[in-house]
């Protein structure tokens, strides 16, 4: 990975701020994009000052926008990483419409509109990659609407690496198992299942990064 020029989304959370950092430890030049502008802030001087910019996911011209920026503050592009997401718990008919509109802008909508803006973008050779996991593959109970949109992004996905095929970019869909980020105890609605042990995020970051290395 050293010298490439990477856009991380979704940099203020746990898995993406591990992801940027075996990045950065790898010599990926990246700007980074998150949510919340303090923690936005910290990181990217945490990591050498790097160009951050924050996002809204209701916001898709904004995130289609995001790889033509970092594009021009990197002076390239050579592949995009996208981990943004937020669950909620409760039974389909429980959760409520607002929720459910949520779910689908985070983890669908605002993935799907920065990969979208970056298929122009990035390099002959380069990667487009987002973080669905584990749900798309064995929806519980409990989790619908969380699971519907991840599956929207993951079926999205997959037509999105045939038709860039001819532009040789690959697309990556990583399917991580529940891990230990807190990312179940910080849900948009209700409460999470009694789940086993999560697995461990710094190994499913190196994980990631290794599979985009090796899409370089």
């Amino acid at each position: 990975m050293s010298g490439a020029r990477v856009l991380v989304v979704g940099a203020t959370g746990v898995l993406g701020g591990l992801a940027a950092r075996e990045l950065a430890d790898r010599g990926a030049v990246h700007a980074l994009a998150g949510r919340t502008p303090r923690a936005l802030a910290e990181r990217g001087a945490g990591l050498g000052d790097r160009p951050v910019r924050r996002i809204d996911a209701y916001d898709l011209d904004g995130c289609a926008a995001l790889a033509p920026w970092a594009r021009a503050e990197l002076g390239g592009l050579d592949g995009v990483l996208v981990t943004v997401g937020v669950a909620a718990f409760g039974r389909a008919e429980e959760l409520s419409d607002s929720v459910a509109e949520h779910l689908c802008a985070v983890n669908f909508l605002c993935p799907a509109a920065v990969l979208r803006g970056a298929t122009s973008q990035v390099a002959r050779g380069g990667f487009l990659a987002a973080v669905t996991g584990a749900v798309v593959d064995t929806p519980m109970q409990g989790m619908a609407d969380y699971a519907a949109a991840k599956t929207a992004l993951g079926c999205w996905l997959g037509v999105l690496a045939r038709e860039t095929r001819g532009r040789h970019l690959r697309v990556l869909d990583f399917r991580p198992p529940h891990l230990d980020t807190g990312f179940a105890d910080r849900p948009a609605a209700g409460r999470a299942p009694s789940l086993p042990p999560g697995g461990d995020p710094y190994e499913a970051a190196r994980s990631m990064v290794d599979r985009l290395e090796g899409a370089q």
